[in-house]
């Protein structure tokens, strides 16, 4: 079985991989050691001593700078702290999901109601609400009714959130024969 590498891309971790101990080819560094302070430009084989003898490692944290800075740290307990940061952060980055509520333009009041409660409980979860009302044969003739049916789910949603304030992201438009409108909060 034959593997094919072209255009594949190892996968790359969340935290920038670092110059740990003998991969320093530097042969002076600033240190900081791990108290945060700094002992100036050692060299290299003496600054790897200094931190063996605490047990951590030697880590360039600006390698772009001459001499490079180094600091005195666990490596290991750093790049995790790095990941668990970079996982909270892209949980917090989380978009909000648009839901889709398809209506008929011969809908029932009762099926109306329990429309308009599912919109604003989406709502209430940080959703957005798309509003989607299918028009089929002679229905085309009456766009201005399925307009109003619409509206009036729209209208009725902004009264049951009276403490929140309702956006009409997109206004009602035509898609085929299809219309829409997305409201959030």
């Amino acid at each position: 079985m034959r593997r094919s590498f072209r255009g594949s891309k190892p996968p790359s971790s969340a935290v920038k991989e670092l110059k740990i101990n003998e991969r320093i080819l530097a042969p002076q560094v600033v240190v900081i050691d791990d108290e945060n302070n700094n002992l100036g430009v050692i060299s290299r084989p003496e600054a790897l001593a200094m931190a063996r003898a605490k047990d951590l490692d030697l880590v360039e944290v600006s390698p772009l700078v001459e001499p490079p800075i180094c600091k005195i740290m666990d490596y290991g307990s750093y790049k995790y702290q790095k990941e668990k940061q970079e996982r909270k952060h892209k949980a917090k980055q989380k978009t909000a999901e648009t839901k889709t509520i398809k209506v008929s333009s011969r809908i029932s009041n009762h099926d109306l109601n329990l429309r308009i409660e599912q919109a604003k409980r989406f709502l209430s979860d940080g959703h957005k609400v798309r509003i989607e009302l299918q028009l089929r044969g002679r229905e085309h003739q009456h766009i201005d009714l399925a307009k109003e049916i619409i509206n009036k789910i729209i209208v009725k949603t902004k009264e049951g959130l009276a403490n929140k304030e309702l956006k009409v992201e997109q206004e009602i438009k035509k898609l085929g024969s299809k219309l829409s409108a997305i409201i959030a909060l």
